[in-house]
């Protein structure tokens, strides 16, 4: 054989296995791998027995990407630290996933997720700091002044347990203390099974708590361009892209986590909202953040993904005005309350009278809608589930706290 036919040969065998070498390494690595004792005994021993029992378990950690990286059944449910284990079939699992179990993998999403008010002060917010230990309030007083340190809902003893249970507990797990000295749970947002980012990307997920004349920010976001534009092109949105290169080809449209956690064209990717807030708008009487001027930054170059500078500003210069206004009808109206404290007119508990009910649908309800719908583009909240209601209010509580002085004036 000639040289030539014998360089021939060689150079074609080389590219074949160049070839082979490259397909196979585009091929998912559970593919190409040979999986671990472990694996087939978890995903197999626990599919022989759920795909029988609860088809949908298995079916969805199918389309997961755990399943697709090769992460198994005991992966996850295996006890972490300080968690109670149990004989499960032949293996040890944990009696209770939690928050712990996923920052195995997951430790700085965790650590930004602490910082939030997704966490600790979320559950404050119904018991206060009871279930917390001291080192959970401290550290989450340093990132959310108040949020925590705080004394229970005075709905808790008012509507009693049942209602806590299968109401504010529902949405406000997600920053439960759990046993194992861990917070929360990420299958509140991302699902147990499919652990899935387009899941959390979607409207209707945040849309499970933030909804309801108190948090209104689902139907806001549904009546802004955002929501209208949003609902007409869903299908051609990326939302199971990448978090580390989403851009704004994959989601041209925003959803609640584009602008508050997503890293867009580049921008960090980041679990805890308050990043990029830049008011405590749930507040009676609004305050900016300690951290105020970055969020805003923060914000604004998210903004900028799609929205020219001036337009960013005005909407940002507007809000800031329904804020500032907002607080001054608010404060108009703890003044009348106030007075009637201090002047021995109305006494008892929390919510015992008619009044306490009107002053904190003025600023719980009306005041907190007029705020977030200014910086999210809900005309109507702003306007008729906003100011209205805080003008219509008003004039209620200054009737009702005229008619109480009148009657404590009689009595006398």
């Amino acid at each position: 054989m000639s040289f030539r036919s014998v360089f021939i040969a060689v150079t074609v065998a080389f590219g074949l296995i160049l070839g082979a070498f490259l397909v196979n390494r585009a091929r998912p690595r559970v593919e190409t791998q040979q999986p671990t004792s472990d694996f087939v005994l978890a995903s197999g021993k626990c599919a022989e027995c759920h795909a029988r029992l609860q088809y949908s378990v298995v079916h969805e950690y199918e389309m997961s990407a755990h399943a697709r990286k090769g992460v198994n059944c005991l992966d996850c449910h295996q006890p972490g630290p300080g968690q109670k284990k149990m004989d499960h079939h032949g293996f040890v699992i944990a009696t209770h996933l939690t928050a712990g179990n996923c920052r195995s993998c997951h430790e700085g999403i965790y650590q930004e997720f602490l910082r939030s008010r997704h966490a600790a002060p979320s559950w404050a917010a119904i018991y206060g700091e009871k279930g917390l230990s001291p080192e959970q309030v401290a550290f989450s007083e340093q990132y959310q002044p108040g949020g925590t340190k705080r004394p229970p809902h005075p709905f808790v003893t008012a509507e009693g347990s049942s209602a806590m249970a299968s109401g504010c507990e529902q949405c406000h797990s997600i920053g439960k203390p759990n046993d194992d000295g861990t917070i929360g749970t990420c299958t509140e947002c991302h699902a147990r099974h499919t652990s899935s980012v387009a899941l959390a990307r979607l409207p209707s997920t945040c849309a499970q708590c933030h909804m309801g004349p108190d948090h209104s920010q689902i139907e806001i976001y549904n009546e802004s361009r955002h929501g209208v534009m949003f609902a007409a092109q869903r299908d051609l949105l990326k939302l199971d892209a990448n978090p580390k290169t989403l851009t704004t080809r994959d989601m041209f449209v925003p959803t609640c986590a584009t602008c508050h956690m997503s890293g867009i064209n580049g921008l960090k990717v980041t679990h805890d909202p308050s990043e990029r807030l830049g008011w405590y708008l749930a507040d009676a009487i609004s305050t900016r953040r300690p951290n105020s001027l970055q969020a805003q930054t923060n914000m604004k170059q998210v903004c900028e993904q799609c929205h020219t500078s001036a337009q960013i500003d005005r909407v940002y210069a507007q809000a800031d005005q329904v804020v500032a206004s907002t607080n001054a009808k608010v404060q108009a109206a703890k003044n009348i309350m106030d007075g009637l404290h201090k002047d021995g007119i109305l006494t008892g508990p929390p919510f015992s009278n008619p009044i306490d009910f009107t002053y904190f649908d003025l600023w719980h309800y009306d005041g907190r809608t007029s705020k977030h719908g200014a910086f999210m583009g809900g005309a109507d909240f702003v306007q008729w589930h906003g100011n209205y209601g805080l003008l219509q209010k008003t004039v209620e509580l200054q009737h009702d706290a005229d008619e109480l002085r009148r009657a404590h004036a009689a009595r006398r």
